[in-house]
């Protein structure tokens, strides 16, 4: 069976096919031969890759912001005025005012404002500046080959000479 798979060689270096033989019986017996063919796959390192290095940097950036305070102003109005019951605060316009009240004795009871307080909202704008750090990345690639000096193939090449 081997035979058939590599038939015989002669001198001149061409193959020999086995041909049909008569058997004294009359049947002819006709050899068969099949081809087989086995594949395999190996990793063949090439040498070649890329490295990647990043480095991170920072810049200084002016943040500029509108920023808003607050405060208030608190003004004692003189009042003095006799009142039949407490007034509830109130506001007229953005200034809120609170009666400050105080009871004297009288054969009745009265109610007199001995002031006022106006509280008035004072709304001042500055601008803030600060310098701060931001960080910005910068990637680099590069391609490098630790392969035989010699050797300038191409991986694809490399695989089909050596196949």
């Amino acid at each position: 069976m081997n035979q058939d798979r590599n038939p015989p060689i002669d001198r001149t270096g061409t193959a020999t096919v086995p041909v049909a033989h008569s058997q004294p019986d009359g049947t002819v017996t006709v050899p068969v031969s099949q081809e087989e063919v086995a594949i395999t796959t190996r990793v063949v390192d090439t040498g070649r890759g890329v490295r990647v290095s990043k480095t991170v940097t920072e810049q200084p950036e002016e943040v500029r912001e509108i920023l808003w305070q607050d405060s208030m102003d608190v003004r004692r109005v003189p009042v003095d005025k006799v009142v039949a019951q407490a007034p509830p605060s109130r506001y007229e316009g953005d200034t809120l005012v609170v009666p400050v009240l105080e009871e004297i004795l009288v054969v009745e009871k009265r109610y007199r404002i001995k002031e006022e307080l106006h509280i008035t909202r004072v709304r001042k704008q500055h601008e803030h500046r600060e310098t701060v750090p931001l960080r910005v990345e910068d990637v680099r690639v590069e391609a490098f080959d630790d392969g035989r000096p010699g050797d300038r193939h191409h991986p694809s090449q490399q695989e089909e000479n050596e196949s």
